[in-house]
């Protein structure tokens, strides 16, 4: 089986949640949280994690409308995407992140490991559920077609 090197990442304007795979692509791990300050420092920051983790793919979360039309928001994630893609040399795949900063949320009070004040926290999960949902998705794929 062909090693996977899937970087997932929460795009907010605050912060960019980012999440990593074991080499197997069967589990997500939430790595850190990029406090946003300039355009070069954040790619400075996530070129080490691309560079230390030899990714070959970006997953980013797309913030759907409820209604599941693309919204400013997402427009503004895909803005940033390209950028990243191009910047990098990478290709970006898309998955829906309607509510994962709730279920992010959901599953750190369950470990009572949730605090209001660590959004950094719920955006490493949300990143690692986005790149999950991912794998998952692509395991299913491969599954079918054999």
């Amino acid at each position: 089986m062909k090693k996977v090197s899937a970087l997932g990442l929460d795009v907010g304007k605050k912060r960019m949640g980012v999440a990593g795979c074991d080499g197997t692509g069967l589990i997500a791990t939430g790595l850190t949280t990029i406090y946003r300050t300039s355009w070069a420092e954040d790619m400075e920051q996530l070129q080490d994690i691309i560079t230390a983790r030899e990714v070959e793919i970006i997953i980013i979360g797309l913030p759907y409308n409820l209604d599941g039309t693309i919204g400013l928001q997402a427009k503004q994630v895909q803005k940033f995407a390209n950028k990243i893609s191009s910047s990098f040399q990478l290709p970006i795949e898309y998955v829906d992140e309607r509510l994962t900063s709730v279920e992010a949320e959901v599953q750190l009070k369950a470990q009572n490991n949730f605090s209001t004040r660590n959004k950094g926290a719920v955006d490493r999960r949300a990143a690692a559920i986005i790149l999950q949902q991912w794998l998952d998705m692509r395991r299913a794929k491969r599954i079918r077609n054999e």
